[in-house]
């Protein structure tokens, strides 16, 4: 089955993709949405002064604000309705997986398969919903608190902003459940990521600009661009990396015929936290400069501002905590996402057992123990990747857009689609061979 698979996907071609009209039609589909999406972060919030909103959002560009903004294509930076983009929703989704490994009521309702899931999803959309109220209220009232960028400030303003926002929100989440379903890829993932790759080329012209007016070297530019290059294909070996397990299962009757042993592999992604650990940990470290920003910094005493500008990018101290938050969310998220204990008592009840290791607690220690191994190299991967753009920032002053937990995002998510436009084009071959054979069967029965 598998070499089969594998001699199909190597015959993919454009005559069969001609042919594949349901996937045409997911295509089509995912390519409206994503354009309705970046028509809406251009409509502006009603009541705002552009000019002003401007002035002051350059001054925390830098910020969380500012990461907020790539990851919502620039509606941040325009206020626009979608200004809250799809991370309520992120948000919610990793506080409920934190929770169904805390409260067993959720625990088990996950086990419970589809029906389980449903409702944790039900959840998480509750969540979604909260925590959307209470940022765009908080948003609400900064605006109002900034100088001349809301013409009429009140409460009228204040419910107008949370209501557009929040459905701003509301609607983005339910088009991303529809990318999924009649679409192609992770509607969520390929939102963030066309939020992200929307900003790409006036980065790409900013960076020519600078090279044109002689504030960049060519040969700079050259350099950046091989260097992309490689940390691109460097994400693209490690996402894919993994470390396969062998799993046996012993002979069984069935009857009076006896069924050969079967063997199969436990794969064990080397970065199974993907990319919440560079989000996590940029989030944290640019909170505390984005809050001193928007308060009143005279005020604020001599070691605070010390703190505060050894926390910069491209200051040593700042690197280290990043490194650190990284190393240790990857853990984290990891011990979240993946029980051994789960899974080797899943391959205790269906007969499996890795050789040499007793099914039950021997086998679980043994892929806790593989799982950190391989854990401690994928942190190693993301740091590597993660710190690669504050160096070249720090050293050259080169406006990197495209830094590590964005690049991991369009790396990810590109591989993640690709992967499921070649499934659904083997599924319409298979199709294919399997309607010929039978018309060939009726022909011979005639």
């Amino acid at each position: 089955m598998a070499s089969a698979a594998e001699q199909l996907a190597s015959n993919l071609n454009f005559s069969a993709f001609a042919k594949a009209e349901d996937l045409k039609k997911r295509i089509w589909f995912t390519i409206g949405a994503l354009l309705v999406y970046r028509l809406g972060t251009y409509i502006p919030l009603p009541g705002i002064n552009p000019d002003a909103f401007a002035q002051a959002f350059s001054s925390q560009s830098k910020g969380v604000l500012g990461m907020f903004n790539m990851f919502a294509g620039g509606a941040v930076q325009r206020m626009a309705i979608f200004a809250l983009g799809i991370m309520p929703y992120i948000s919610a989704s990793i506080i409920m997986q934190l929770m169904t490994s805390v409260i067993p009521s959720l625990e088990a309702l996950k086990k419970e398969g589809e029906q389980g899931r449903k409702v944790i999803n039900q959840y998480t959309r509750y969540g979604t919903v909260l925590l959307a109220l209470v940022q765009a209220y908080g948003i609400s009232v900064g605006l109002e608190g900034g100088h001349g960028i809301v013409s009429d400030p009140g409460m009228f303003f204040r419910i107008s902003t949370v209501v557009t926002l929040v459905g701003g929100t509301m609607f983005l989440m339910w088009l991303g459940e529809q990318i999924t379903a009649r679409g192609i890829g992770n509607g969520i993932s390929l939102i963030i990521f066309s939020g992200i790759v929307a900003g790409l080329p006036h980065a790409i012209s900013g960076t020519l600009e600078l090279g044109r007016t002689g504030a960049l070297s060519t040969g700079l530019i050259l350099a950046i661009i091989v260097l992309a290059v490689v940390v691109i294909a460097l994400i693209v070996f490690f996402e894919r990396a993994q470390r396969r397990l062998l799993i046996q299962y012993p002979k069984r009757q069935v009857g009076n015929r006896m069924f050969q042993g079967d063997t199969s592999h436990l794969p064990l992604k080397l970065n199974t936290s993907g990319v919440i650990p560079p989000i996590f940990a940029s989030s944290l470290l640019l909170l505390p400069a984005t809050v001193a920003g928007f308060s009143q910094t005279t005020n604020m005493p001599a070691w605070a501002s010390t703190v505060l500008a050894s926390l910069g990018h491209g200051q040593p101290l700042y690197m280290a905590f990043y490194a650190a938050m990284i190393v240790f969310f990857a853990f984290f998220y990891t011990a979240i996402v993946f029980n051994p204990k789960d899974t080797a008592d899943q391959l205790k009840k269906h007969s499996g057992f890795i050789p040499g290791y007793r099914p039950g607690e021997r086998t679980a220690d043994y892929i806790d123990y593989v799982l950190t191994r391989i854990t401690v190299v994928g942190a190693i991967y993301l740091v590597l990747v993660c710190l690669l753009p504050e160096f070249l920032i720090s050293a050259t002053g080169v406006p990197f857009y495209l830094g590590g937990t964005s690049l991991l995002i369009v790396v990810s998510v590109t591989l993640d689609t690709v992967a499921q436009i070649q499934g659904h084009l083997i599924a319409h071959q298979y199709e294919g061979l399997i309607k010929k054979s039978k018309l060939r069967g009726g022909k011979k029965a005639r």
